[in-house]
C-alpha cells in the first residue's frame, strides 16, 4: 500500500484507491450504531491476525480511534482472539451513512457507491471482507464473494464479467437466502490478478492467497467448459417468429436443444419477452 497520509485527501474521497478499499470493508464487516443524542460508533471486529489492518485504517482516519484486543470462547473455538477498530466522530459517521454506510443491521441494503470510485480496489475491501480466495480441496483456484446484497452480487456479477468474460447470474441459497458467486481456474486467476495487484492495500494473507494462484496451469487432460453464449433480444424476436427449433439454430447458428429451451422459456413467461425494436 501507498504510504497515505491522512490529511493528504479528503476522508472518504472514494476515488482514492486506499478510501475506496477501505469503504468497501466497512459496508460488509463494519458495524455502525446509532446511541443517545449524537452518539453513536463505527466499529470493525476482526481476528486478532489481521490486526496490522486495522493500524492502516487508523492512519487513513483524520479522527480519533482506537483498537483493542480482547480472547473470548465462542461456537467455532475454545478460544478466540480479535480485535476492533472503533470511532465516534459524529462527523465521520455522518459522512459514512451519506456514502452508504447504513446505522444498524445492513447486510441486505449495502450497495455500491453512487458517483466516482475507485471501482476495483472497492470490490477488494468488500472480498477481503467477505470473500474467499485460495485452492479448492481438488486444488483448483478459486475466488468467492457471499453476500445477501443483490446489489452488491449484481455489481460483481458484471464487473467481473468485463474482467473474466464469465457470465453469472445471481440465485439465492434456499437454505439461508445468502449470494455465492463463485470463481475459478482461469476466472478465479483472472480476477484475483486484477483485484490484487502489487501494492495495494489488502489482508496481506488474502493478498499472499491471491498470489500463489498464479501458479496454477490446467492439466493437459483437462477440458476447457465451453464459454456460455448469451441470448440477445433479436436473436429471442428471430426465435419467436420462426417458432421452429431446426430453423432457428440453423439461422442463429444454435444447437436445436437451446432453442426449444429458449422458446420454451420465453413461452412459459419464464424469461421476459424481447422488447419491440
Amino acid at each position: 500500500m501507498a504510504d497515505c497520509e491522512p490529511n493528504a485527501h479528503r476522508f472518504m474521497d472514494l476515488t482514492v484507491p486506499e478510501y475506496a478499499y477501505m469503504f468497501g470493508f466497512l459496508q460488509a464487516d463494519g458495524h455502525l450504531a446509532k446511541g443517545t443524542g449524537q452518539k453513536g460508533r463505527l466499529t470493525v471486529e476482526i481476528n486478532a491476525r489481521d490486526i496490522d489492518l486495522l493500524h492502516k485504517f487508523q492512519k487513513l482516519t483524520p479522527y480519533y480511534s482506537s483498537i483493542n484486543e480482547r480472547t473470548r470462547s465462542t461456537n467455532f473455538a475454545e478460544t478466540h482472539n480479535s480485535a476492533t477498530w472503533s470511532l465516534c466522530s459524529l462527523e465521520a459517521r455522518t459522512l459514512l451513512n451519506n456514502l452508504g454506510l447504513p446505522y444498524g443491521r445492513k447486510s441486505k441494503t449495502i450497495s455500491p457507491p453512487h458517483g466516482d470510485f475507485a471501482r476495483l480496489d472497492y470490490l477488494r475491501g468488500v472480498f477481503d471482507a467477505d470473500g474467499s480466495v485460495g485452492y479448492t480441496s481438488k486444488g483448483l483456484p478459486f475466488i468467492s464473494l457471499t453476500t445477501a446484497s443483490t446489489a452488491i452480487g449484481a455489481y460483481l456479477c458484471f464487473y467481473a464479467g468485463k474482467v473474466t468474460g464469465m457470465e453469472r447470474s445471481l440465485k439465492r441459497n434456499r437454505r439461508d437466502g445468502i449470494y455465492n458467486i463463485l470463481y475459478w481456474t482461469e476466472a478465479a486467476q483472472a480476477l484475483s490478478a486484477h483485484l490484487y495487484y502489487p501494492g495495494c492495500l489488502a489482508l496481506e494473507r488474502k493478498q499472499a492467497a491471491a498470489d500463489s494462484l498464479s501458479a496454477w496451469i490446467r492439466p493437459a487432460d483437462m477440458k476447457v467448459a465451453p464459454v456460455r453464449r448469451r441470448w440477445t433480444a433479436h436473436e429471442d424476436r428471430v426465435l419467436l417468429r420462426l417458432n421452429n427449433d431446426a430453423a432457428a439454430a440453423k439461422e442463429l447458428g444454435r444447437t436445436e436443444k437451446s432453442c426449444y429451451i429458449r422458446l420454451w422459456r420465453l413461452r412459459t413467461g419464464q424469461t421476459p419477452m424481447p422488447t419491440e425494436r
